[in-house]
C-alpha cells in the first residue's frame, strides 16, 4: 500500500504570525508532498516493503532496503516521517511551558524550557546547510543533536520527539536569512500535548 500525505491538522494559517500561510501550504501541499510521492516511486517494486510503517523502513539505517535504492529511501522516507511529526507537534494557541512527564524531564535534563531553548536553537543555528534540530528519547533519557538533510533519528534507534526543520523551505519567505530568528519564534507553536505522548509511548 503506497504511502499518502497527511492532511494538515489545522488550517495553512493557523500558526500565523510565527509562521505565514504561504509558506504552509508550500511546505506540506508542494515539498512534503515530493517526499511522499519520490518515496513510493523508489520502492514501486517492493510491496513488501511498501506494506511496511515508515518507522519500520526507516529502523536501522534502512538496513531492509536494497542498496540501490536505499539513499533515495533515506532521503524521501525520512522527509516524510520527519515532517508527519513535525505537522503534529505544531498547533495554534500553543507554546507555553511544558507540562506532565515531558515537562519533568526537561527539568531535570536542561534546567527547564530556556535551557531546552538553548540548546537545540544552538544545534539548528550550527546545522549548516539543510537539517533539523531534534529532540530525542535515548535509552530513556532526553537528548538534543541535529541531523543533515533528511536523515531522522528513528535511523539510529532514537525516538524523535519535537523537530524543528532548519531547511529553508521552512521559514525563508517570512525570516530570510534570519534562521535565529525563525527557531526563536516556533516555540510559541509547539504542541507539548504531543510531545509528552510521543514521550510516554
Amino acid at each position: 500500500m503506497a504511502f499518502t500525505l497527511p492532511a494538515l491538522p489545522y488550517a495553512p494559517e493557523a500558526l500565523e504570525p510565527h509562521i505565514d500561510k504561504m509558506t504552509m501550504e508550500i511546505h506540506h501541499g508542494k515539498h512534503h508532498n515530493a517526499y511522499v510521492t519520490n518515496l513510493n516511486n523508489a520502492l514501486k517494486d517492493h510491496a513488501d516493503l511498501l506494506a511496511l510503517p515508515i518507522e519500520t523502513i526507516l529502523a536501522d539505517k534502512c538496513a531492509k532496503v536494497p542498496e540501490a535504492i536505499r539513499q533515495a529511501v533515506i532521503n524521501n522516507g525520512g522527509g516524510h516521517a520527519n515532517h508527519s511529526l513535525f505537522w503534529t507537534t505544531l498547533a495554534p494557541n500553543a507554546g507555553g511551558e511544558p507540562t506532565g512527564e515531558i515537562g519533568d524531564a526537561i527539568k531535570s535534563t536542561f534546567g527547564g524550557l530556556a535551557g531546552l531553548q538553548e540548546k537545540m536553537n544552538d544545534a539548528g543555528t550550527k546545522r549548516f546547510g539543510s537539517g533539523w534540530s531534534w529532540l530525542v528519547k535515548k535509552g530513556g533519557k532526553l537528548e538534543v543533536y541535529s541531523t543533515a538533510n533528511q536523515d531522522s533519528p528513528i535511523m539510529v534507534g532514537d525516538t524523535p520527539l519535537f523537530g524543528i526543520d532548519v531547511w529553508e523551505h521552512a521559514y525563508y519567505l517570512k525570516y530570510q536569512n534570519r534562521r535565529p530568528d525563525y527557531l526563536k519564534a516556533i516555540w510559541n507553536v509547539v504542541n507539548w500535548a504531543e510531545v509528552n505522548k510521543h514521550f510516554k509511548a
